[in-house]
């Protein structure tokens, strides 16, 4: 009796063990993933997939051409290849990738669109004042919700939509000099060579 009585107790403690186990070996798991790699190769579920239909409000009192700027509107996606940065006056690494964003914004075959988030609007206009303004249009994320809808991680991050609408790429990460050519721009030349 003695000898089933420990039995039952050493499976019973086993079973306890497991999940624990089993959450140790996927934490290894995750870690080695993330930790090897780097983060701007993590995939998107969104890449293939319509641009999300989130409608944001414009950046109040952010002129260009005499005229608000406008916000975002999902109906402008269709047609023409467009880039949307989401970024933040109080994102360190925006601040450095700036200058590489107006360079883009030079190529008249693609519409460059932002996203601001979480920001006060005075500090976003501040930014765009300080560094220039790449964007045909800026819409408002003040809660973020956006974002989560746009699967954003963290700002910045930049995407590649299609003419038709559909997300093609993913940067995560500041646009560098580094991936500026090598990946951004290459993911732009195959979007604009992609037929509607």
């Amino acid at each position: 009796m003695s000898n089933e009585g420990a039995t039952r107790r050493q499976s019973r403690s086993w079973l306890v063990a497991l999940p624990l186990v089993a959450f140790a070996v996927l934490a290894g798991l995750f870690w080695f993933r993330l930790g090897s790699g780097d983060p701007a190769r993590i995939p998107s579920a969104l890449i293939g997939r319509p641009a999300p239909q989130t409608s944001l409000p414009p950046l109040e009192g952010l002129i260009a051409g005499g005229a608000q700027v406008p916000g975002l509107d999902p109906a402008a996606f269709k047609g023409q290849v467009s880039v949307v940065n989401v970024w933040a006056s109080w994102c360190v690494p925006c601040h450095d990738e700036a200058p590489l964003l107006l360079q883009l914004a030079r190529d008249n075959r693609i519409r460059m669109i932002g996203i601001n988030y979480k920001d006060a609007q005075d500090n976003a206009r501040r930014f765009l004042g300080r560094y220039g303004n790449p964007f045909n249009a800026v819409g408002v994320d003040a809660n973020g919700r956006a974002s989560i809808e746009w699967g954003v991680y963290g700002v910045p991050e930049t995407f590649v939509i299609g003419r038709d609408g559909t997300i093609s790429y993913k940067l995560i990460g500041p646009v560098t000099p580094e991936n500026f050519e090598r990946v951004l721009k290459a993911e732009i030349e195959k979007a604009l060579r992609a037929k509607p």
